[in-house]
């Protein structure tokens, strides 16, 4: 069988990632052959094509025996994070934030897009800052520098401000 040439245009990934979701156990290995290997994928399709086989392995290990019924929603969350940080982030030490810009839609989210970080990642930024000072000083830029030494000595950067409490 010859592979298809796709591009993002063709917007295939969005049927793949409908599919994913109904992945099982039995099903994926199918699934995944079929979204990596019957196509020649280019820079983006091949992107979509790794997320949706992700995206089918999380819902079949979701469906099967040992899930217990499925996960949470809270659980969800868990995993999402966990993806994240092992996939892309692996060396990051003071914290990650996604911002759901929907949610400015609703005045009650209003705390939510506050220009402020809580105490542990101040702390944190502040402990990398401090390692960064120690050991790569004269690597880094002599602005860089100057700006790990505010955060160390306790400027918040950015306008950001420190949550109290």
């Amino acid at each position: 069988m010859s592979k298809i040439a796709i591009n993002e245009k063709m917007n295939l990934h969005q049927e793949w990632f409908e599919q994913a979701k109904k992945q099982t156990l039995e099903t994926l290995p199918k699934f995944v052959d079929h979204v990596m290997n019957d196509y020649v994928h280019d820079y983006g399709t091949v992107c979509h094509a790794i997320a949706a086989c992700a995206i089918a392995a999380g819902w079949a290990a979701n469906e099967s025996e040992g899930a217990q019924g499925g996960i949470t929603g809270f659980q969800a969350g868990f995993v999402m994070w966990d993806f994240i940080r092992q996939w892309e982030y692996t060396h990051n030490k003071a914290g990650l934030r996604i911002i759901d810009y929907d949610k400015m839609l609703y005045p009650q989210n209003e705390e939510d897009f506050q220009k402020t970080i809580s105490a542990s990642t101040w702390e944190a930024l502040k402990s990398e800052a401090k390692k960064k000072l120690e050991r790569a000083e004269h690597c880094a830029h002599q602005d860089v520098v100057k700006h790990w030494h505010n955060i160390v000595n306790g400027e918040v950067p950015f306008g950001y401000m420190v949550k109290k409490g």
